[in-house]
């Protein structure tokens, strides 16, 4: 039986584990679908990348490392998709995931030159996305949650793009009929994204302003989430 794949690249912040679990679990928790047979691949910990033709889709978290340090296992990700593009398996990759599908398409990341972008904000949809798989049903504008330094700065050239807003212009994307990229988190509820806006703020040195509106303007993401149970169903159809 094919199952559906979530490639973990890495772990949340020892404070945030204890407390509410890790980014493979937040996926299954989002998607709550009981349909699905899913295995966590932790690449990090040598598990090996499954072949496409056990695959009914494959999620490719997000990570505290970045996508230009090129680490080892990164690079074996990257050099896999390539393969999983040809055979049409149904592809989402998730901030760090999002960036590695556009790298291995050869598309450009890096930092994003205005800094950081953190916490829940609002994001557009463009025409692309009213007939698209995973963000039809949703409303022209929604909110999301978020934490990245680096960015798609140029997208793959096959690639459509789907979503921006202010800050990122590459929010989300596809490629081909079954491959996927959303900058956002929509795996994320609100004590996560509180969570990690407490973390972010010890190191990046934020004003008590700052981190107060931030830990202020975090909302509930439901149109967000749906992009993760849409692309569930779309696997299953």
């Amino acid at each position: 039986m094919k199952k559906l794949y979530i490639i973990k690249t890495g772990t949340t912040f020892k404070n945030i584990l204890n407390k509410l679990g890790d980014f493979d679990q937040w996926i299954i928790d989002t998607i709550a679908n009981k349909n699905l047979d899913i295995c966590v691949i932790d690449i990090q910990n040598n598990d090996n990348l499954p072949t496409p033709e056990n695959c009914l889709g494959i999620i490719i978290t997000g990570s505290a490392a970045m996508a230009t340090d090129e680490l080892p296992w990164s690079i074996q990700i990257e050099k896999w998709i390539p393969t999983i593009m040809k055979n049409e398996v149904p592809l989402l990759g998730i901030c760090y995931g999002h960036q590695l599908l556009a790298k291995s398409m050869n598309g450009v990341v890096d930092y994003h030159p205005n800094g950081m972008e953190i916490g829940t904000t609002d994001i557009t949809l463009n025409q692309h996305a009213k007939t698209d798989q995973l963000f039809h049903n949703l409303p022209n504008n929604f909110q999301v949650h978020t934490i990245h330094s680096q960015t798609v700065l140029t997208l793959p050239k096959n690639a459509t793009l789907l979503a921006s807003n202010k800050h990122d212009q590459h929010h989300a994307f596809k490629i081909g009929k079954n491959a996927w990229g959303v900058q956002f988190h929509p795996e994320y509820n609100t004590k996560v994204m509180s969570a990690y806006i407490e973390e972010i703020s010890k190191t990046n040195n934020f004003s008590h302003t700052q981190l107060q509106t931030l830990i202020a303007n975090v909302k509930n993401t439901n149109y967000s989430a749906k992009v993760l149970k849409n692309f569930a169903t779309h696997i299953l159809s």
